[in-house]
């Protein structure tokens, strides 16, 4: 069980984390939402709970909700820059489809 990082998702993340002056890594999670079923949350972990699990990729540590590891186990996390807009993007490796506009997915 693994999720991992590019070098510009870690470098993202890094910076991020040291203009905020807090936090301890990046927190990856799915919500049942959007037209596929699933979406990606992402958002800075201030805080390990105990059943969190957590991985470490490039120096930065990677914390998921043991529910959510097993649909997002094995994915790359990425950061994009294209033109103005610039976003985490995900390689998730157990998606079977996803919706048209990229910002859900279904297992």
């Amino acid at each position: 069980m693994a999720i991992s990082l590019t070098r510009s998702a870690a470098d993202r993340v890094r910076s991020h984390l040291d203009k905020r002056g807090a936090g301890i890594g990046l927190r990856i999670g799915v919500t049942q939402t959007g037209c596929s079923g699933y979406s990606y949350v992402i958002n800075y972990a201030d805080e390990i709970a105990a059943s969190d699990v957590v991985f470490e990729d490039k120096g930065v540590k990677v914390v998921v909700d043991p529910d959510a590891l097993q649909l997002i186990d094995g994915t790359e996390v990425d950061f994009v820059k294209n033109g103005l807009n610039e976003a985490f993007s995900f390689r998730n490796p157990n998606i079977s489809g996803e919706c048209g506009c990229g910002e859900s997915f279904n297992v």
